[in-house]
């Protein structure tokens, strides 16, 4: 489904991705971990091409140069060029990292605020299926955003991210900042909705232990580079990355 080949992001005289290559295939779960500034947001950002807009706001707000090259493939076609909103019509979507939901809007409002590309029949009837993958959100319709737990406001940053129609979601660090028993919740929801939903998943995490059992395949990254990959079983028996990933 998604083929990336030799993906390398340059911020001024910084590395920030190092010749990465990943690979997501249908109906997949796929798990990128690594530690901070190792270059899973700029992985993401690539991916969906956000980072074309974000280069281009820097080029004519004089700020610093950001240089991109490699090659990006989504469903055999070669995407490297296209607008993250055509990206996005093609049904890859990013739920970013830290929520980046509208706080001064209600949790039904931001729905359907993520629905804008579904046909009215789509988002009714995807804005049921997220009420019913997350049953805390029905009583809080109305509660405006920015008065959301952490917790929650996960919940609907995934929520708002169904309602576009996804046919591979990007789910940068969705754990990030929770409680062990949201965590649960959050990686139960990733299962179902790629059971149910036939939706190919790439999901980035510092920590690897609470992704682990619902990955089919993963890559480390460190300093911009992909240093290992492998399924869950071969990672899991390195003892380097037991160590450092895992927590076990």
């Amino acid at each position: 489904m998604l083929d990336a080949k030799g993906l390398m992001v340059f911020y001024e005289n910084m590395l920030a991705l190092n010749n990465v290559n990943i690979l997501c295939k249908e109906n997949q779960i796929v798990g990128v971990f690594g530690a901070n500034s190792a270059g899973k947001s700029t992985l993401m950002y690539t991916l969906s091409g956000i980072m074309e807009d974000i280069k281009k706001k820097e080029e004519m707000a004089g700020g610093e140069r950001i240089t991109v090259s490699g090659k990006i493939q989504y469903k055999g076609i070669d995407i490297t060029k296209l607008r993250p909103s055509e990206r996005a019509r093609r049904g890859l979507i990013l739920c970013p990292e830290r929520r980046r939901i509208f706080k001064e809007s209600s949790v039904l409002e931001n729905l359907r605020i993520g629905g804008y590309l579904a046909s009215p029949a789509q988002a009714n009837k995807t804005l049921d299926y997220v009420f019913k993958l997350f049953p805390a959100l029905v009583k809080l319709k109305k509660r405006v955003g920015g008065f959301l737990s952490g917790g929650e406001q996960q919940m609907l940053a995934i929520g708002r991210a169904l309602m576009a129609q996804p046919k591979l979601l990007l789910l940068d660090e969705p754990l990030l900042g929770l409680s062990p028993l949201m965590q649960a919740i959050l990686i139960r929801a990733t299962k179902v909705i790629r059971d149910e939903q036939q939706i190919s998943i790439l999901v980035t995490e510092q920590y690897a232990r609470p992704v682990l059992p619902i990955v089919d395949h993963a890559f480390i990254l460190e300093n911009g580079a992909a240093v290992m990959e492998g399924s869950r079983d071969e990672l899991l028996n390195n003892p380097d990355v037991r160590g450092a990933y895992f927590g076990v």
